[in-house]
């Protein structure tokens, strides 16, 4: 089969599985003969498109399409890798000797040999997003009478300005190693944020509600309101599962911003606060998701804000990451979530594994070269690539924190609360270099006193130390109220990649946190 160009109509659909092993045979059958002693060869294809909308106008639509295979190999201890889009037997033959080059090179500038955790082959097996309606086959008519409805009704309630945007992405990924596995995966994901800005004409002063959606591993029929799972809160504010009404939330963003435009700002000062998983899925992101990220915690990794302060010494002596009601998971496995998938891009099946368990730093997230550091003899499914092109490296799972135990409602919650603060939505966020002290922001606060919302705030943001943070966690609402919030395009090395994943949690209440006032006096 050397030399077989693989036809344009081939590579216009999803590419024939044949004809992917037919690919990964010849580049691992290249490798083993230049020297490699592993390789693994990822043969993908990914489709995205972008909607983006303002007001009455379609401002873009954007198709991008790659298609291409990447190797990655290990020679004389050490990683090679390379890539190629050319789709032929011979182009990636050629890959994989170049890989294996490049790890030979690589090879004297190792202190220790690279030590793979073991990976049992599957054979040839497939998995999908579980999704209804595929977003890419939807015509883009259908999805811009969607945004332009979504803005009409926002404009129609009164709103300034609106932009709305559909995120769509599909990744077809085909995963071979010398261990004898043949993965085919189909993963699906979408997102449709939108800004609406309410204006104050007689001052100039304009207020931006964020859309109160969570990108989700789900189809199109995410959007489809009429099955919409959801709740109403306090203060009638609507929060949204796995299914999506872009219209209901632009309506009630329009209502929020003009509220926002007269709301008391915040007095500094200690409150209670009662936290919307929209919200605490940014914090858990930030304070539990990255820093237990093991190549940050190794010092192998310091973009994107360092390495991390939960050091290898306080797995080993059962650090106090938070109380005993913090209970935090990954998972890779959650219906709905943008990390769910079957198998990582090394060939590892996926699961749920504890980060932190009654409060306690109990583990990380490691891939197979890292996993004997930790002490485990299996990785934990947690390598990635955002393309063909790029050479996988550890990122984060999905990271939840576990609902409580007790039957709590958020109205429960709220109504012991004497002097509170309720925060939605995702606002700004500061983290220092190592994951330990942060401020975030959010979209909608309000005040809570003696157990009511009272009043909306504004310039709120909160200040933390993470441990200190997560030991004030006092009570957690029960699973009836778990959502999930998420990052579609979660940065991370050098060359930079993106990967999504989703952050799953129950309303959650923190006492006794610093808040400041964040609005600034020009004189």
């Amino acid at each position: 089969m050397f030399g077989k160009v693989i036809a344009a109509e081939e590579l216009n659909s999803a590419i024939d599985v044949a004809v992917k092993k037919a690919l990964a045979d010849a580049a691992m059958n290249a490798a083993k003969s230049a020297g490699a002693s592993y390789c693994d060869v990822r043969v993908g294809r990914y489709l995205r498109q972008f909607v983006i909308t303002r007001e009455r106008n379609v401002e873009n639509v954007v198709n991008t399409e790659s298609s291409g295979v990447g190797i990655r190999v290990l020679a004389d201890g050490a990683w090679g890798f390379a890539a190629t889009n050319a789709m032929t037997t011979d182009a990636v033959a050629k890959a994989a000797q170049q890989a294996v080059a490049i790890a030979k090179a690589n090879a004297p500038t190792q202190t220790a040999p690279v030590q793979l955790a073991p990976v049992k082959g599957v054979g040839e097996v497939s998995w999908r997003t579980p999704i209804a309606k595929n977003s890419m086959t939807v015509p883009i008519k259908d999805k811009v009478d969607l945004l332009m409805g979504v803005n009409a009704a926002a404009m129609d309630a009164g709103a300034d300005f609106i932009r709305s945007i559909l995120f769509l992405v599909n990744e077809q990924k085909y995963f071979a190693s010398t261990d004898g596995s043949y993965i085919d995966q189909d993963v699906h994901r979408i997102w449709a944020p939108m800004e609406v800005t309410a204006v104050d004409k007689k001052t100039g002063k304009f207020r931006v509600r964020d859309g109160l959606s969570a990108p989700m591993g789900l189809g199109f029929e995410y959007l489809d309101g009429r099955a919409a799972d959801k709740t109403v809160g306090p203060n009638g504010i609507i929060s949204y599962g796995m299914s999506y009404d872009m219209k209901e939330d632009a309506i009630a963003a329009t209502r929020q911003a003009r509220e926002k435009l007269t709301a008391k700002s915040v007095k500094p000062g200690k409150y209670d606060l009662v936290l919307d998983p929209n919200h605490l899925g940014l914090t858990i992101h930030e304070t539990v998701g990255h820093p237990l990220e093991l190549d940050r915690v190794l010092g192998y990794e310091a973009n994107y804000a360092g390495t991390s302060f939960a050091t290898m010494d306080k797995l080993k002596a059962n650090f106090q990451y938070g109380s005993d009601k913090v209970n935090i998971v990954a998972d890779k496995t959650q219906p709905g979530s943008l990390g769910a998938v079957a198998y990582d891009d090394e060939g590892v099946k996926t699961k749920k594994w504890d980060l932190i368990r009654n409060g306690k730093l109990v583990g990380y997230q490691a891939t197979r070269d890292q996993a004997h550091i930790e002490g485990k003899s299996e990785s934990d499914g947690c390598s990635y690539a955002d393309s063909w092109s790029n050479v996988q490296f550890q990122r984060m799972a999905n990271i939840s924190l576990e609902p409580g135990k007790d039957k709590m409602s958020v109205a429960d919650m709220i109504s012991n609360v004497e002097d509170g603060i309720y925060i939605l939505g995702r606002g700004s966020f500061s983290i220092d270099q190592q994951r330990y002290n942060a401020q975030f922001g959010g979209t909608l606060f309000y005040e809570i006193k003696n157990g009511k919302i009272t009043q909306p705030l504004e310039d709120v943001a909160y200040q933390i130390r993470t441990p200190e943070f997560w030991a004030a966690c006092s009570a957690i609402c029960d699973s009836s109220d778990y959502r999930m919030f998420g990052s579609f395009f979660d940065g991370k090395g050098q060359p930079s990649q993106v990967s999504a994943v989703s952050h799953g949690s129950s309303t959650t209440r923190f006492d006794g946190i610093n808040v400041i006032n964040t609005a600034r006096s020009l004189g």
